[in-house]
């Protein structure tokens, strides 16, 4: 098979957009909000009014007595990391106005308080948010030995590895592409508990916006990275959303759709950061034929 041809680098995405893409995977879930307070609005005390997005993290504004108090809270059983930034001409913060934090299963808190020295006038304010599994400030079990993540006995081609220059910089550094087939099964590299699955796409491109079409399964680790599996065929998921996975345990098929230019497996292990990104870890894993600390484009390691 040939190698993957070296595209001309595409422009740089503009915050505002509400499509991101790192590496191998692009995760359409930037929101942006705008809330009008009105004179009257905050003349109650205990006005509220809640922005959910896709049943993980709400945003209430609650008026009390003048101010708007902002509480972020996390509607799912593993934890998230979310980042808000506030923008406004009228309102004072009561602190930093870009915060970058996580939440706990099911845990809220109270984020910032907005404050108006004129409630007479009509002042308006926006927000800015974007979350992504996973715990900020986890430490990553170095000592755990993953699995390779196909099926035992078989080998796949290293399309790219570690810093491999195509798309594995920056935040993918520590990823892998693997030359699986579309349909070739996809095991779990580590044991954990499923956080995220997406598997209604058939797309596959280059353009800009094609991450959008990506099907993947995100495993939460007991540490609290993320094991993350992309490109994965339509209906490719085995898994759903709770289900806990043991290590080597089929999750999924290979597929061909999303950010890529031929079918292959991107998986890496990852970190919270913010805006709705991760940072790539390095991991080592168990082969057939002894430990694979660094894998190399163009090697082929055959699973235990």
């Amino acid at each position: 098979m040939q190698p993957l041809p070296r595209p001309p680098r595409p422009p740089r995405p503009q915050r505002s957009e509400p499509v991101r893409h790192f590496g191998g995977k692009t995760i359409p879930e930037f929101l942006f909000q705008r809330i009008l307070i009105s004179a009257g609005l905050l003349t109650f005390a205990h006005a509220a009014s809640a922005d959910c997005r896709g049943e993980t993290i709400c945003v209430d504004a609650i008026s009390q007595g003048g101010n708007v108090e902002l509480h972020a809270k996390n509607l799912r059983e593993y934890p998230i990391t979310y980042t808000l930034r506030i923008r406004s001409r009228d309102w004072v913060v009561d602190g930093p106005k870009t915060v970058t934090r996580t939440l706990a299963p099911n845990e809220s808190e109270q984020v910032m308080v907005l404050s108006n020295d004129d409630p007479s006038s009509e002042n308006d304010y926006r927000y800015s948010l974007d979350w992504t599994v996973g715990d900020k400030d986890a430490v990553h079990d170095d000592d755990h030995i993953y699995s390779l993540p196909y099926a035992s006995g078989k080998s796949y081609r290293v399309v790219q590895g570690y810093g491999s220059r195509f798309s594995h910089t920056g935040l993918e550094r520590f990823a892998v592409d693997l030359d699986m087939p579309t349909g070739a099964p996809v095991h779990a590299a580590r044991s954990g508990v499923v956080a995220r699955v997406e598997e209604s796409h058939v797309k596959g491109c280059w353009e800009d916006d094609c991450g959008r079409f990506a099907n993947y399964i995100v495993i939460l680790h007991s540490d609290g990275t993320t094991g993350e599996y992309y490109h994965l065929r339509r209906n490719g998921a085995l898994v759903d959303v709770g289900d806990n996975v043991t290590q080597g345990q089929q999750i999924g098929l290979s597929g061909n759709t999303g950010h890529t230019t031929m079918p292959h497996l991107h998986f890496a292990v990852y970190r919270a950061v913010d805006w709705g990104r991760t940072q790539s870890i390095p991991v080592r894993f168990q082969g057939a034929d002894g430990m694979i600390d660094r894998p190399r484009r163009g090697a082929r390691y055959r699973a235990l």
